[in-house]
């Protein structure tokens, strides 16, 4: 009994989430179970799997995930800085919070929470996806909507306040596995119908292979985004997301990458553009889309009456790739251009911007008919301000060195 107990201080151990108890090989090829505690910690270097279905809270340390974790309602996952998770790649992994399950995600500049895995490779595992209760608006106006990320959960609420948790100094590597017919993919971090109680701030989206952030309607807002290396576009949205008080976004394209941002509100004319102040938008040189000969390589395109009001922005690199042309900004169809840009005010601003470094200047492309519109360039219009920490720092890369 001696020699197990000395044992198991150096033991892999296990937690079992849906019944909240913990597993221990007791160093015999045998386990010794016991129940889970009040508090619902995580031992050191456990296995993150299942369905969490009561509060669970997870130290800084090294754990792996595998699996698809749920969040379930009524559960709340706490994670503290300094965790970091190995994503296992050889099965569909992802950690998904429901409605009315919580994530309180809160690491710090220099002790960033981070999910990443062995391969290193992009596209091996589902990223984080949170699913809250605020309004969306799907196709033909519908209040809810299912989901594409491979769960099929129908989404969509009235509670526009709602809280799914907190997020903040949260690093995502390596995302976007394909899912379902093989050819659609998760984002890296995915937000369906989330509030705006819901705080996100200080995000990172690393080398993922479909969009950086995306979020399919809702009305939470996110402060200080980092979409860096992403095979899609590095922000996107649908469903008429509204989301009023965003700052501080910045997309570094490199090697593979479509458009910086991709707009839409799903066709539905009547919607809230959401407000975004200080976005950063640089495309490093030899970027290419995904596809060769594409017309995905804008630095922000609106489509099917997308709206958005953008304050200083900074967009760099944008050249013209495959006898395609590279635009600050593109109005994608005549609809969205007569029912959202001419709009008395317009929903679709994008001002005070400086494009530089990129093809195309001073017009905004507009791809049926009517030509372009043209804009005036401010030079006075600086990068983003971020603060540069280990939070964004990959394998001694600071992912913000093009703001500097």
């Amino acid at each position: 009994m001696k020699r197990n107990l000395l044992t198991l201080l150096s033991l892999t151990l296990l937690l079992t989430l849906s019944s909240c108890t913990i597993e221990v090989n007791d160093g015999d090829g045998g386990t010794i179970t016991t129940p889970g505690n009040t508090s619902g910690v995580l031992p050191e270097g456990g296995k993150l799997s299942g369905d969490i279905t009561s509060n669970l809270t997870i130290k800084k340390g090294n754990y792996t995930l595998e699996g698809i974790v749920k969040v379930a309602d009524g559960a709340t996952l706490t994670i503290e800085a300094g965790a970091t998770f190995t994503v296992s790649t050889t099965t569909t992994s992802s950690l998904v919070v429901l409605q009315g399950g919580k994530i309180l995600a809160l690491g710090s500049a220099s002790e960033p929470i981070v999910f990443t895995t062995a391969a290193k490779v992009p596209g091996g595992w589902g990223g984080i996806t949170i699913y809250g209760r605020a309004p969306i608006k799907a196709v033909n106006g519908s209040p809810t909507a299912v989901s594409e990320d491979g769960n099929f959960i129908t989404y969509g609420g009235n509670d526009a306040n709602y809280s799914s948790g907190i997020l903040k100094y949260v690093r995502v590597e390596y995302a976007g596995k394909k899912i379902n017919d093989g050819t659609s993919e998760t984002n890296t971090f995915t937000f369906y119908a989330v509030g705006d109680g819901t705080i996100l701030e200080n995000l990172v989206a690393y080398k993922g292979t479909d969009d950086g952030f995306e979020f399919f309607g809702g009305t939470v807002s996110a402060k200080n985004l980092v979409a860096y290396g992403n095979y899609d576009d590095s922000f996107d949205w649908q469903d008429a997301w509204s989301g009023q008080n965003n700052s501080n976004w910045f997309a570094f394209q490199t090697v593979t990458g479509n458009f910086g941002m991709e707009i839409e509100a799903s066709a539905n004319i009547d919607n809230t553009p959401p407000k975004i102040s200080n976005i950063t938008l640089i495309r490093d040189t030899n970027t290419n889309p995904e596809t060769a000969g594409s017309v995905e390589i804008s630095a922000i395109q609106f489509k099917r009456q997308g709206t958005g009001i953008f304050s200083n922005v900074y967009v760099s690199g944008y050249k013209n790739t495959g006898g395609k042309n590279a635009y600050a900004v593109l109005i994608q169809d005549d609809a969205t251009n007569n029912n959202q840009v001419n709009a008395n005010p317009s929903k679709v601003v994008v001002s005070p911007l400086n494009y530089v470094n990129s093809d195309n200047p001073g017009v905004w492309g507009y791809a049926v008919t009517n030509g372009g519109k043209t804009f005036t360039n401010t030079a006075s219009v600086t990068k983003v301000s971020l603060v540069a920490g280990a939070w964004a720092t990959v394998d001694g890369v600071n992912l913000l060195s093009a703001l500097q």
